[in-house]
């Protein structure tokens, strides 16, 4: 049989250190210089991408068959993609799912993100695993000319995270209130009409499907911008303060966020949650210190072990960055352990309802085990109110 002549490849990835990678281009055209990481999920590609947590970034997808339940509004975490592009092993096909209202090449294309197809991503992924993630430039050509040296150039001139504050530019202009709460069938998303607390949240890059936990656990929800004050959180005479996911470095953003926190804790006994970025806020506020991960962790499916119960959740993680539970300081105890490294996944000061998490408890996407937290957040208001009754 003779052997069929391949496509001339439209898209390339070059990393920083010279190494190449050609595929077929989709979504929009032009290029784009980031970190690269990869993400193990097996669904929830959407919601990866319209992550604000990924700003700054190029996601990898270790699961082959991307673009295959199109996309649909329902499922943005965001108004549009933060991902800087997407890297897959095969082409995306066209959907083939009941909620899709548009394809996922079209829909990346109208919103000026790039993908690569046809990627041998188990050999991207190692060499990320190996390395660390590198710095790469992603170009997407339809008619296949690309100046290697000028991308492998561009890759090694990207400024990469760390010292990177992001928070700034995904977070909200102004102040927003949210009762919209978790999806349900038939419903969908119902509103929140009767809440017992009134949470203010800071939005470092929050997604909506954690706003929608905070209403369905009975919160009246007021988002403030990752900038905001503690005067300007105290204003609104809250139940409790969250504190949201987000990209970049987390001691960047803490230059403003940290003061901000530290005056919450001296200043009232509120309870506070924090997620990922929110929960390395929380730690630097508390005294500890962030360092950067080698790759991170990207995935729905990462074992997470509650110190204080003994119990295994299989959590969604999305971080490059980790708080040194070395550095942790007396009055805070370390709760959550990765299973698959040891590094620290959750921390609560011993003597109030202060509390925060690294993984994403909301499930979107991922499993479920962790919704408990959001519950537990409301719990510590009740007792609040309670005991000043």
């Amino acid at each position: 049989m003779a052997q069929r002549i391949q496509d001339k490849p439209t898209a390339c990835i070059a990393l920083a250190d010279g190494t190449l990678f050609y595929g077929k281009g989709f979504g929009a055209t032009g290029q784009t210089t980031a970190e690269l990481c990869f993400n193990t999920a097996m669904t929830g590609y959407q919601e990866i991408m319209t992550d604000p947590s990924y700003a700054g970034q190029v996601v990898t997808f270790t699961f082959p068959h991307i673009g295959n339940v199109g996309v649909n509004p329902e499922d943005d975490e965001t108004s549009d993609p933060v991902a800087e592009g997407m890297v897959v092993k095969w082409d995306p096909t066209e959907p083939s799912n009941w909620r899709s209202t548009e394809e996922l090449t079209t829909w990346l294309d109208k919103r000026g993100r790039i993908g690569i197809g046809g990627i041998d991503t188990r050999r991207l992924t190692r060499a990320i695993r190996q390395q660390g993630a590198p710095h790469v430039a992603l170009a997407h050509d339809p008619d296949g000319n690309f100046d290697v040296a000028a991308l492998v150039a561009a890759a090694r001139g990207f400024s990469g995270l760390v010292g990177l504050d992001l928070a700034k530019e995904v977070t909200c202009s102004q102040s927003y209130t949210w009762n919209e709460m978790r999806w349900a069938w038939p419903e969908g998303y119902a509103p929140q009409t009767a809440p017992r607390h009134k949470v203010v949240a800071l939005d470092f890059g929050a997604k909506r499907n954690i706003l929608r936990c905070l209403a369905s656990a009975g919160c009246d929800v007021t988002v403030l911008p990752a900038t905001a004050t503690a005067d300007d959180v105290l204003a609104h005479n809250p139940d409790g303060v969250f504190l949201s996911n987000g990209p970049g470095d987390p001691a960047a953003t803490g230059h403003y966020a940290v003061p901000m926190i530290k005056d919450v804790l001296e200043k009232t006994d509120l309870p506070v949650f924090g997620i990922c970025l929110g929960h390395q806020m929380l730690a630097l506020a508390l005294g500890a210190k962030t360092v950067k991960m080698n790759h991170g962790h990207h995935g729905a499916n990462h074992p997470v072990k509650d110190l204080e119960t003994g119990k295994v959740e299989i959590t969604s993680m999305n971080h490059g960055f980790t708080v040194d539970s070395q550095t942790l300081p007396d009055g805070v105890k370390e709760t959550h352990v990765s299973l698959f490294d040891g590094s620290n996944c959750g921390i609560r000061m011993t003597d109030r309802p202060v509390f925060s998490v690294q993984y994403h408890p909301e499930a979107s996407p991922g499993p479920q085990d962790s919704y408990y937290l959001f519950e537990r957040f409301a719990s510590a208001m009740d007792e609040r109110k309670a005991a000043t009754v």
